[in-house]
C-alpha cells in the first residue's frame, strides 16, 4: 500500500490540517508512516508566521527532493508558505510536484492523483459563505487522549505584524452541528480532551445572524457525554466577553488554563500593532477570569523589538509580565513578513542587538516565574489526565492537569486516558515530577 509522510511546521491549525489530509488520503489507500525514507508521498505542511519555519521548509526540501532521482516519490508543499509564495516555490524547485494552500486541503486526494501526470498549483480561496470544512476524522486520533477540532478558519483582524489574513483568508465560522458531530466522533474513538481551534475563537459566530456565540458553543460541547476536558486557542483579548468569562464559573470541564496573547505591555506599541485593546483592558480580562475561576493560570505570546519599541515600552511589557505572572510564554523578536503593514514602519526598526538583549531578559524572567510557580506545587497532590508514556524515560508516563501542567511519574502506559492523583515531588521550569498517591498504580 502507498505510504504518506507529512511533516508539519507551525501552529495547531497546521497540525489539524495535517490530520485532515491523512483522513482524505486514507480512502485512496495511503497509510501514514513516520519514516520519510519509506514514503511514496511526502507533504510538507508549512508555517509563514515567522521566518524560521520558512527556513526549515527549504532545508527539508533540500534533503528530500534529491531522492526523486533514485525512487518513485511525489513531493508536495502545503500550508501558509504555499499560499503566500505559490508559483515562486515551483520556480525554485523544478522537481516539486504539488503546491497548495490551506483552503485546498479538502481536495488533497484529487490533487495527488493529478500530480502523477502533471504539476499542480492550487492557492485559490473559497468564499466565506458555505466554506467547505472537512468532516473526516483524523485516523491518527484513534487511541489518543486529546484532539483538535477547528471551529473557524481565517481572520478578520488586521494586526500589522501578522500574515494570517493573507495566507488563510477572511474569517468563516464552521456550522455548530458539524463541530458537535466531530467532537462526538472523536469521543467515539477514545478522545477525552477536546481543543477548539481557530485564529480568533472568541469571534466565532458573530458574522452570521442566528449562529451560536463562542460561549454558547462551549456549553454545547460541555454537554457531550465523554468529553472530560475542554481547551481552546487562540483568543483575542479584545473579543473576550463576559459570556465566555461566565463559562469558567459554570463549566467544570473547561480547563483552568488560557493562552491569551498580549504581544506587548505598552499601549503605544499595541496601537502600532493594531491590537485594539489597552494594557488596562487586558488586565481587566485577567482579573475577571480569575474571579470566575481562582485557580486559573495564563500563558501568552510576546513580540519583542516591534518597530519603534523604546526602552519604556519594553519596561511596560516586563511590568505586565510580573502583574499577570504568566506561567509560560512564546516570545520572539519581531520578524518582518512580506505584505504586512508593519513593513511600512521599518524605518524605526529596533537594532537586532537591542531586540536580542530585551528578548533574553524577558525569557530569563519568564523562566524565573515558571520555576517559582512550579516550586509552590511541590508536596501538593494534583489530578492528572494521563496522556501516555514519556518520550524520554522508560517506565514513566506523563499527563496534564486542568491548569496545563505537564507531570511525569512512574506508571503503566495502559493508564492513558485515565485520571490519577499525583503528589508532586520535584519541580522544573517546564515540567513537574511526582508519584501516584497510594503507591504504584497500574491499569485495570
Amino acid at each position: 500500500m502507498p505510504r504518506v509522510y507529512i511533516k508539519t511546521f507551525g501552529c495547531q491549525m497546521n497540525e489539524y490540517d495535517s490530520g485532515k489530509m491523512r483522513a482524505q488520503l486514507a480512502p485512496a489507500g495511503f497509510v501514514p508512516t513516520d519514516d520519510v525514507d519509506d514514503a511514496d508521498l511526502v507533504i510538507v505542511n508549512t508555517c509563514s508566521i515567522r521566518d524560521k519555519p520558512e527556513q526549515k521548509l527549504h532545508s527539508f526540501l533540500g534533503r528530500i527532493l534529491p531522492q526523486k532521482k533514485v525512487r518513485p516519490l511525489t513531493v508536495a508543499v502545503a500550508g501558509c508558505v504555499a499560499q503566500m509564495d505559490g508559483g515562486k516555490i515551483f520556480k525554485k524547485y523544478p522537481t516539486l510536484d504539488l503546491v497548495f494552500g490551506p483552503d485546498a486541503v479538502g481536495r488533497v486526494r484529487e490533487m495527488v492523483e493529478t500530480a502523477r501526470t502533471r504539476r499542480v498549483l492550487d492557492t485559490e480561496f473559497f468564499g466565506t459563505d458555505g466554506y467547505p470544512f472537512s468532516s473526516d476524522l483524523d485516523p491518527d486520533a484513534t487511541g489518543k487522549v486529546g484532539s483538535f477540532v477547528t471551529i473557524a478558519k481565517g481572520c478578520d483582524n488586521r494586526c500589522t505584524f501578522c500574515i494570517v489574513p493573507t495566507t488563510r483568508g477572511d474569517e468563516a465560522s464552521r456550522p455548530a452541528d458539524q463541530i458537535l458531530a466531530e467532537v462526538e466522533g472523536l469521543v467515539g474513538q477514545g478522545v477525552r480532551e477536546i481543543t477548539l481551534i481557530g485564529q480568533n475563537v472568541n469571534s466565532y459566530g458573530l458574522k452570521v445572524p442566528g449562529m451560536p456565540t463562542f460561549a454558547q458553543l462551549l456549553r454545547e460541547v460541555h454537554a457531550i457525554a465523554g468529553v472530560e476536558v475542554i481547551r481552546y486557542t487562540t483568543s483575542h483579548p479584545r473579543d473576550m466577553g463576559d459570556d465566555v468569562v461566565a463559562c469558567y464559573a459554570d463549566l467544570p470541564k473547561l480547563a483552568s488554563h488560557l493562552h491569551l496573547p498580549v504581544q506587548s505591555g505598552s499601549d503605544r506599541v499595541l496601537r502600532r500593532m493594531k491590537r485594539f485593546y489597552t494594557r488596562a483592558r487586558y488586565l481587566e480580562v485577567i482579573e475577571k477570569l480569575r474571579a470566575a475561576r481562582p485557580e486559573m493560570n495564563f500563558t501568552t505570546d510576546f513580540i519583542i523589538g516591534f518597530p519603534g519599541e523604546q526602552d519604556v515600552d519594553f519596561e511596560d511589557t516586563m511590568t505586565l509580565m510580573d502583574a499577570v505572572r504568566f506561567e509560560g510564554s512564546f516570545s520572539f523578536k519581531f520578524s518582518p513578513r512580506p505584505g504586512t503593514p508593519a513593513l511600512r514602519l521599518m524605518d524605526e526598526a529596533v537594532p537586532d542587538g537591542v531586540a536580542q538583549a530585551r528578548l533574553q531578559r524577558l525569557q530569563d524572567r519568564q523562566r524565573d516565574l515558571q520555576i517559582e510557580a512550579h516550586a509552590a506545587l511541590v508536596d501538593q497532590t494534583l489530578r492528572v489526565l494521563v496522556e501516555g508514556p514519556s518520550a524520554h524515560d522508560e517506565g514513566v508516563v506523563c499527563g496534564r492537569t486542568s491548569t496545563f501542567k505537564m507531570v511525569n511519574f512512574p506508571g503503566d502506559p495502559a493508564l492513558s486516558g485515565q485520571w490519577v492523583d499525583v503528589k508532586v515531588t520535584r519541580a522544573f521550569a517546564n515540567t513537574l515530577r511526582g508519584e501516584v498517591v497510594g503507591g504504584e498504580l497500574v491499569a485495570p
